[in-house]
């Protein structure tokens, strides 16, 4: 090898190169990490109506290690999502020592029974809520989004008889129940769902509201008709819708 100066001399080039390589690489490292590159501001982007200055104060204290060039995005945006209304945030470096962070809450939609809410994209979430109006959802684990997206459908239904969801139930065999916040309980069954409660609606409406009757449950699972309940006693309408309005089914 010492006798072929070609390959000696490349080595030197190589181990030189590789050396500057080193150097700069060193006192790169070195730079970034003097305390010349601090964030001074930190910008809280989003609708925020749950999520709270003191929270974000002290997750700032906390997580928000390093300065402008050294700070864990990851690390940081995972802090600020396990605020229990934060749904998605997002964190971007702006020059020369910002850091804005852009949080989506969760719109809370109704309660999955007694253990978490539901929000608008049918996700369950943790957190604490003084909405006492809140309906509330029952359904197997797998239903979520189900249930949420068939509590928007059935509440435009029951909305033209003037009546609001306060309890949604979806059974594991698929089943649904509604009860009213007025204590009107439906059962819906598994098929046609929608068309059987645009039907009693429509029904509600233009004969059931007008007897001025208290009705605490209606069974809309029969194919030609539906039967309900008053507080003490089974009616069963069927012959008298069919004359008015035809077959309910």
């Amino acid at each position: 090898m010492w006798d072929k100066p070609t390959l000696l001399n490349m080595t030197a080039n190589l181990l030189f190169a590789l050396s500057v390589v080193v150097m700069l690489y060193a006192a790169l490292y070195a730079v970034v990490h003097l305390p010349i590159f601090p964030l001074r501001e930190v910008k809280i982007e989003g609708e925020l109506s749950h999520v709270n200055r003191d929270q974000i104060k002290l997750i700032v204290a906390k997580h928000l290690k390093g300065n402008f060039f050294t700070l864990d995005l990851i690390k940081a945006r995972d802090a600020f999502e396990k605020l229990p209304w934060a749904r998605k945030v997002s964190l971007r470096r702006r020059w020369p020592d910002k850091l804005e962070v852009s949080i989506e809450e969760h719109q809370a939609l109704a309660r999955w029974g007694s253990i978490a809410l539901v929000d608008t994209h049918g996700e369950l979430f943790h957190a604490a809520s003084g909405n006492s109006d809140l309906p509330v959802f029952y359904g197997p684990g797998d239903g979520v989004i189900e249930v949420a997206s068939q509590y928007g459908e059935f509440g435009k239904e029951l909305a033209v008889a003037n009546l609001q969801i306060a309890n949604l139930m979806l059974t594991p065999r698929r089943a649904w129940q509604i009860t009213t916040t007025n204590g009107l309980v439906i059962e819906l069954g598994r098929v046609e769902m929608n068309a059987r409660l645009a039907k009693f609606a429509n029904v509600y409406t233009n004969t059931l509201a007008a007897l001025n009757k208290k009705i605490t449950y209606a069974d809309l699972r029969y194919p030609n008709g539906f039967a309900i309940r008053k507080p003490v006693e089974v009616i069963n309408l069927n012959n008298a819708i069919k004359k008015q309005t035809g077959a309910v089914s």
